[in-house]
C-alpha cells in the first residue's frame, strides 16, 4: 500500500512538472500556424485582382447581353391631348428638324436635339396622311413639329417680328402641339421641288403664287390636297406649314423633350 501511495505521488509530481512545457508547445503551434495563415493574406493582397477572384472560385457569367426596350403605349388608348414622339409611332416619315441646327432663318441652334413630338389627335391625322402619300411613292418630311414655349421666346429675342415669328405671350400653334412645317420626299428621300427651301419669307413661298413652273404648282397641290383631306389647314404664305383643325383651342404648352 505504501508503495503504490509513492508511485501515485511521483505521477502527479511528474505531471505538474511538464505541463507548463506541454502548454508552451501548443502555443508554439497554434502561434506558427495563425503566421501561415496571416502570410497567406499578405501574400494575397499583393496579386493582381484577376488572380484573388479566380482563387475564390467565384461563379461568373459571360457574355451579358443587356437589352432596354422602351414600351409605349398603344396610340389609341391615349387621350387626344397626349403629347407623343411621332417616331415611336411610325417609322414612316423622314426627318430634317431645322431647329436643332444653325440651318434655318435665325442663323441659330434653338433646340437641344432633335425631335418631333405632337398631340395624338395630330399624331393620327399625319400617319393617316402619310399612308395616303405613299400610294403614289411619297412620303412625310419634317422641318418641325411642337415647339415648347420657352423655344418661342427665344426665338422672339432674336427676330421680335410677328410676320416672321409669333408672339411667345399668345403662342403659336407649333406650341400647342397641333402644327407642322413638312415637304415631301420619294420613298428614298428625295425631296420634291416646292419652288423655295423651308423658312423662305417671300412671295415665291405663297400658296396663291400661280407664277412657278407647272412641276412645283402639281407638288404643292399634291401636298395642300391631301393635308386638307385628312383635318389640317394651310397657311397662305408658307406653302410648308399646316394646322390641325381646331388645334387653335388647345393650351400652350411647355415641356421639353429628353435628349438622352
Amino acid at each position: 500500500m505504501a508503495e503504490k501511495m509513492s508511485w501515485l505521488t511521483n505521477l502527479i509530481t511528474d505531471f505538474k512538472k511538464y505541463s507548463c512545457l506541454k502548454i508552451v508547445v501548443v502555443f508554439i503551434m497554434v502561434f506558427n500556424f495563425s503566421c501561415k495563415e496571416n502570410t497567406k493574406i499578405l501574400e494575397d493582397k499583393h496579386l493582381p485582382l484577376e488572380a484573388i477572384i479566380k482563387s475564390d472560385s467565384l461563379p461568373t457569367e459571360t457574355n451579358i447581353e443587356i437589352e432596354t426596350k422602351k414600351e409605349v403605349a398603344p396610340l389609341a388608348s391615349l387621350m387626344d391631348t397626349t403629347f407623343i414622339r411621332l417616331a415611336d409611332y411610325s417609322d414612316g416619315f423622314a426627318y430634317d428638324l431645322r431647329y436643332a441646327t444653325d440651318n434655318n432663318f435665325l442663323k441659330e441652334k434653338v433646340y437641344d436635339c432633335a425631335e418631333c413630338y405632337t398631340r395624338v389627335k395630330t399624331a393620327k391625322a399625319l400617319i393617316t396622311a402619310n399612308e395616303e402619300f405613299k400610294k403614289v411613292g411619297m412620303k412625310i418630311k419634317f422641318y418641325d413639329c411642337y415647339r415648347p414655349n420657352s423655344v418661342q421666346y427665344k426665338m422672339w429675342e432674336i427676330v421680335p417680328n410677328p410676320q416672321y415669328v409669333a408672339n411667345p405671350v399668345k403662342g403659336s400653334i407649333h406650341n400647342k402641339g397641333g402644327a407642322v412645317d413638312i415637304t415631301l420626299v420619294t420613298l428614298d428621300g428625295e425631296e420634291l421641288d416646292m419652288g423655295t427651301d423651308f423658312d423662305y419669307f417671300g412671295k415665291r413661298a405663297y400658296h396663291d403664287n400661280l407664277d412657278l413652273p407647272q412641276e412645283i404648282l402639281d407638288n404643292r397641290k399634291l401636298l395642300k390636297e391631301t393635308m386638307e383631306k385628312y383635318g389640317f389647314w394651310s397657311t397662305r404664305t408658307e406653302w410648308w406649314h399646316y394646322n390641325l383643325n381646331g388645334a387653335t383651342n388647345d393650351p400652350i404648352a411647355n415641356f421639353n423633350w429628353s435628349c438622352d
